[in-house]
């Protein structure tokens, strides 16, 4: 049975960890841990699972996930390499004395909120992402004071996203397991028509307790969550490719334009046509 806690390994000569997780390493399937974590995405692409948040990773995004929230950066392709720096931190590293300074409530504030992930936007992103680089490097005092400077700029800067809106996720190991098991079905299948017969029989249950079950641990039905994992393939191919809207649509999991339609405004409160123009603009 595979565990939902993570262990994290800290060194002996250093108060929190800084390491580069490459595939096979960086494989590691929904989890959570007693750490807070700051995270580099170094290589690679795919979706990420953050609480009840689906959305898509790429290199240079910095994630910032607070204690006990469970998550899962998962591949687009197996073939793929996966790599990221990852810093691991118990809030209180630094001890309940320093915490309490008046000259550190804004990096306590952002350390106190439970079940949040936020995305790094911008100039944070990237200012954020040159101090991971150099914490990875560096030893002695030079790690504490990096680190502090990456949560002094992420708590006092507006150029970040709150992707995670609810709390009270996954507790218990068996759980994690079925989720687990739940997710890659899921992925392996989202573009084929599913039925909630189909995925309650893989988990054992009837569909009422599977139902359940599932809007317990992950805060929202299943076919919302087979609907962004569509709609977020959706957007990449309208993002990356010229491919017509209508082609998308099919190769999205929908064989209906009106609700492909419905369902993307629903997700991005854009239309496809207007999310794909949007996108040209900035890029």
């Amino acid at each position: 049975m595979k565990t939902l806690i993570q262990k994290i390994h800290v060194e002996e000569r250093h108060s929190f960890a800084c390491r580069t997780y490459k595939t096979p390493d960086f494989e590691t399937a929904w989890h959570k841990h007693l750490e807070c974590e700051l995270i580099l995405i170094t290589e690679g692409n795919g979706t990420a699972l953050i609480g009840d948040y689906i959305g898509e990773y790429k290199e240079g995004d910095v994630f910032f996930l607070s204690p006990d929230l469970p998550h899962w950066f998962r591949k687009s392709e197996q073939k793929m390499t996966g790599s990221a720096i990852v810093i691991h931190f118990l809030k209180d590293f630094m001890g309940d004395i320093f915490l309490s300074l008046p000259e550190v409530e804004p990096i306590c504030r952002s350390l106190e909120n439970k079940d949040k992930g936020i995305q790094l936007q911008g100039a944070l992103s990237d200012e954020v992402a040159l101090l991971i680089r150099e914490i990875e490097r560096a030893e002695g005092l030079d790690r504490i004071q990096l680190l502090l400077t990456c949560m002094r700029k992420i708590s006092t800067s507006a150029e970040h996203k709150i992707i995670t809106t609810a709390s009270g996720t996954l507790a218990g190991g068996e759980e994690n397991a079925v989720i687990e098991t739940i997710i890659e079905y899921s992925f392996k299948h989202y573009l084929d028509p599913i039925s909630l017969k189909e995925v309650a029989d893989i988990t054992k249950m009837s569909i009422p307790s599977f139902c359940r079950f599932f809007k317990r641990n992950v805060k929202k039905s299943y076919f919302d969550f087979i609907r962004e994992i569509r709609i977020g393939r959706a957007c990449k191919l309208l993002r990356e490719t010229n491919r017509p809207v209508l082609d998308i649509c099919y190769d999205s999991g929908y064989n209906s334009w009106p609700n492909f339609s419905k369902q993307f405004k629903d997700v991005t409160k854009l239309s496809p046509s207007r999310y794909r123009k949007q996108h040209i603009t900035h890029s």
